[in-house]
């Protein structure tokens, strides 16, 4: 039986050659997703993040069920347990990265959760037995520079909730790692199926041990929160569909602008100078990294992957 690595490489990249149309897709999704991160850093003020999350998958959830009612067997896994965990280091990065935007700047937490890309150089090796070139482990080191940049360890403005978005960014590079190992067996409604279920019943779990009972504004922002989080990463999908991921890779990060501005505009944060250079040494990096895996990808031919974003 062919391995998951070996039927993965015999995928090919499968998308129509119109970069604008997907540029432009994935600024419109960075958009969405700033709006989701704000309203669910506001949200923060009165709920629980497992809460937050558990209303978010809860969206999610209903979003997919009618996908889910109409495709023959979308639990029908050829590797669940790969299904499962990926399913739970979703649900890590997304409860996570909402945690520390209750203490943190929410640019200052996206900026930070931009190091996911060089988490996921390094799981390659672990999880995939890839080769990792010296260029890339630079790239990599430099991108870890630019978190030190933002969160400057040791200083005055170190603030320790920095490290909810860093184990975020970890969860959201565990995330890719098992889609791409999964991505030659099953299908994408089985993966997204996985990911609504499986999400849905762990925060279920947990959840009455931190229940606060929402008001009905409440419950109408967690909507709007689910709705815009699906949304934007229902059109990072279509934005791949038009143009490769080196070539969406730097537009991924104008979530930055938004987050910057809506940060500023609902909550009076005001990003210093240095999380701008933090987050322009993560992008660079993160930019070398993008095109150093189209090259590998055009070498193995493997498919591209979503920009990685909590």
């Amino acid at each position: 039986m062919p391995s998951a690595k070996d039927a993965t490489r015999r995928l090919t990249a499968r998308h129509a050659d119109h970069p604008l149309r997907g540029i432009a897709l994935i600024v419109a999704s960075t958009v969405f997703l700033a709006c989701s991160d704000t309203m669910a850093k506001y949200l923060g003020r009165t709920l629980p993040p497992i809460e937050i999350g558990w209303i978010r998958f809860l969206v999610f959830l209903l979003i997919m069920l009618p996908m889910m009612l109409t495709s023959a067997s979308p639990l029908r896994s050829a590797r669940p347990k790969l299904q499962v965990l990926r399913a739970l280091a979703l649900v890590a990065s997304s409860v996570l990265f909402i945690t520390g935007l209750q203490f943190l700047p929410i640019a200052e937490a996206s900026a930070t959760s931009f190091v996911a890309p060089l988490f996921v150089t390094a799981l390659s090796i672990v999880l995939l037995g890839e080769a990792i070139g010296v260029r890339r482990w630079a790239a990599t080191a430099v991108g870890l520079i630019g978190v030190l940049i933002v969160i400057r360890p040791g200083s005055a403005a170190f603030n320790p909730a920095a490290i909810f978005p860093i184990l975020s960014a970890l969860s959201w590079a565990i995330t890719l790692i098992l889609t791409r190992m999964i991505s030659g067996a099953d299908r994408a409604v089985v993966t997204m199926t996985f990911s609504a279920v499986v999400g849905f019943a762990a925060l279920s779990a947990m959840v009455p041990f931190v229940w606060v009972t929402p008001s009905w504004h409440d419950i109408l922002i967690g909507v709007l929160v689910g709705l815009a989080s699906t949304m934007g990463q229902w059109i990072v999908v279509l934005a791949y569909r038009y143009a490769d991921a080196s070539v969406l890779a730097p537009f991924t990060y104008s979530q930055l602008v938004w987050v910057s501005f809506l940060g500023f505009g609902l909550f009076a944060e005001i990003p210093d100078s240095w999380t701008f250079v933090g987050a322009a040494v993560i992008i660079a990096s993160g930019i070398y990294t993008a095109h150093r895996e189209r090259l590998r990808r055009k070498q193995t031919a493997m498919p591209a992957e979503p920009s990685p974003n909590p």
